[in-house]
């Protein structure tokens, strides 16, 4: 997933991580084994579910839902394929949150069914409510009948006038982290995977598609059938339903979009075929079947999210020179580390967003050349440097210590993404690519379609790098990068001439007001402009930013990644010219890491407040829940004024 450090909704403040206890810090003792194997055992906890998968576990999923866009509710059942791991469990826990449930019914031995006793306990504003199903028999099967609240914070619901063609309603879900439990009650936790099939009824005139074996020859007929063969983690359940039409790529990957955007969507994803041969040459074969992208309204809150088969992505990358793509290939990526890997607990998303930022940037690298990737490796760095810089240094490991409780949204800020990236290039540094690719690659096969904690990496990687290869790396610089904050002093950097031409440019145009000569800045891609105006001082005269503005129009700006530094610095400097433009952006796009700085910007002083209030009045009608949540808990926030 493509994402910002914004909280969700449904946390009510963010809490604090810290690194491992039982770590050692450089110097001291290394944990005893008796130790080890506490810390190893608690790791595979997951503190974000109910789920008791050390009792039982659900093996199959088979949905049979209908989509009712009146009623903006999903109604049907959910039936669990059961392995009952311990003996003496009669009771089957699942997560769920604000859904009603009809019935509970469980397989006999003689393929009857029989009402099942079930229970809620109260709701937890984070986790959601526990549902309790008695099973004295053991049944094999269990099948749920429910319907979704039409506020499921797992589903988006759109009226015509919020897409792109105008023409009909549109859903789509957003599962991770622990949002699948708010349209599917289900062990809602990354230790347990499963298969499962769906049968999907919904209006002729709507397409629906999930995180499966999508055809893109498939009838538009209102009746739909979806098998997911390979085990995947409950985060990675996807629908969506809408005017949507395919576009092939290659024979193996396409674009579903509603119909207007699909040709645009075609070609800027164009590459998408390389990217999997990149991938599978470093990293080995693709194991999902087809690779298909689906391209969402502009509310979707994140830049992507990495459903097997069917990543779903936001239009706001779709610039026109395909400069915007690392998205698609940081969601490719996810098919090896995240989908194929994937973290036991949301304390160990690094596992997930470091290995595919890390992956993404050689994908990038393979196809678009080292100056572009190393100029994206640049501004993350950057990015994170500014999270850091007011960051409590508990917050900036990589590994949460076992037992830490907080939203599982919370987790993916960019040192998950960029540090973890950062450490794996360290790694990648000290033992070469020769060695550390078929490392990587061994990894990758070795926990293929497992879920596991920090610890168990970092034990595969003593074991078939560190001990393998004595003398490039110690364990206590591993320790340090994984469990301690911040980044270690021995970290590889990175530059980029591309970036000090930049540099050079803006610093005339800020010593004497000379512009940098078309002739260099005609051939700046969004990378160079985002670094030019990220290194602009806190603010500027408003002078200045006219004088930007009539040489290179960025108020009104498409580029979603210009925008989002462009705007806070024009309203930290008091350029109202681009008020109304600001607005607008705003009331279009609902991806939080576009519009967020914008809000926050916004915030810090009253007029601005007055205006984010405003727009967000109108722009709220077409934001994801999450979104929402963001931005009313940064309004709420400035309404309460500084603290004391």
């Amino acid at each position: 997933m493509r994402l910002s450090i914004l909280t969700l909704c449904l946390a009510a403040a963010l809490a604090a991580g810290c690194s491992r206890e039982s770590t050692p810090a450089p110097g001291t003792a290394a944990p005893s084994a008796d130790q080890q194997a506490t810390v190893n055992a608690t790791a595979e906890t997951d503190e974000q579910s109910y789920a008791e998968p050390d009792k039982v576990r659900t093996k199959d999923l088979a949905l049979e839902l209908k989509v009712d866009f009146d009623a903006k509710t999903l109604s049907g059942s959910a039936t669990y394929t059961l392995d009952w791991l311990d003996p003496n469990a009669t009771e089957l826990v699942l997560d769920s949150r604000a859904i009603t449930v009809d019935k509970v019914v469980g397989e006999r031995a003689d393929g009857k069914w029989d009402d099942l006793k079930f229970s809620f306990a109260p709701a937890d504003e984070l986790l959601g409510s526990k549902l309790t199903i008695e099973a004295p028999q053991r049944n094999p099967r269990i099948r749920v009948s429910y319907t979704t609240s039409p506020d499921a914070s797992g589903l988006q619901w759109l009226t015509p006038a919020m897409t792109e063609g105008k023409k009909g309603p549109f859903m789509f879900s957003q599962s991770q982290q622990i949002h699948a439990r708010s349209w599917v009650p289900l062990q809602d936790t990354p230790r347990v995977r499963f298969t499962y099939t769906a049968h999907v009824t919904a209006p002729k005139d709507a397409m629906v598609l999930m995180s499966a074996d999508n055809d893109p020859k498939a009838a538009r007929d209102g009746d739909y059938s979806f098998t997911m063969p390979q085990p995947i983690p409950s985060y990675l359940l996807a629908i969506a339903a809408g005017d949507l039409v395919f576009q092939p790529i290659t024979d193996k990957a396409g674009v579903w979009a509603e119909p207007a955007m699909a040709p645009k969507a075609a070609a800027e994803f164009a590459d998408t075929g390389r990217m999997i041969d990149t991938a599978e040459r470093l990293y080995g074969p693709y194991r999902w079947g087809r690779y298909d992208i689906l391209v969402l309204p502009p509310s979707f809150p994140y830049g992507g999210m990495e459903n097997p088969r069917l990543t779903f992505a936001t239009p706001t990358v779709i610039t026109g020179d395909k400069t915007l793509v690392s998205l698609i290939a940081h969601e490719l990526a996810h098919s090896w580390s995240g989908n194929l890997v994937t973290f036991s607990s949301s304390k160990d998303a690094w596992l997930n967003e470091g290995f595919t930022s890390y992956v993404e940037n050689r994908i990038i690298e393979d196809l678009f050349g080292k100056e572009q990737a190393d100029m994206e490796s640049v501004i993350s760095r950057n990015e994170l440097a500014v999270e850091f810089k007011d960051a409590k240094p508990e917050t900036t490991v990589l590994a949460l210590k076992p037992e830490t409780i907080r939203n599982p949204d919370d987790s993916l800020t960019s040192q998950q993404y960029t540090k973890g990236a950062w450490f794996l290039q360290f790694l990648e540094q000290r033992f070469g690519r020769d060695v550390f690719d078929p490392f990587l690659k061994g990894y990758f096969d070795h926990f293929s379609f497992q879920s596991i904690p920090t610890a168990k990496f970092v034990d595969y990687l003593k074991t078939n790098l560190i001990e393998k290869h004595p003398g490039k790396v110690t364990m206590q610089e591993v320790e340090q990068w994984v469990y301690e904050p911040g980044i270690p002093d021995f970290a590889p950097k990175t530059v980029s001439p591309r970036f000090e031409a930049v540099d050079t440019a803006r610093k005339a145009w800020l010593d004497n007001g000379t512009l940098p000569d078309k002739a260099l800045t005609s051939k700046w891609i969004t990378q160079e402009w985002v670094h030019f105006i990220e290194g602009m001082p806190e603010t500027l005269k408003p002078e200045q930013l006219a004088a930007l503005d009539a040489a290179y129009h960025f108020t009104g700006t498409p580029n979603g990644e210009i925008a989002q530094r462009w705007y806070p610095l024009a309203v930290r400097s008091g350029y109202h010219q681009a008020d109304a433009a600001i607005s607008a952006f705003l009331q279009k796009i609902g991806r939080r890491k576009l519009i967020m700085p914008t809000y926050n910007a916004l915030a810090k002083t009253p007029e601005g407040l007055k205006l984010a209030e405003e727009t967000f009045a109108k722009a709220k009608p077409g934001y994801h829940p999450i979104t929402t949540g963001s931005v009313e808990s940064v309004i709420a926030k400035a309404k309460q004024g500084p603290a004391k």
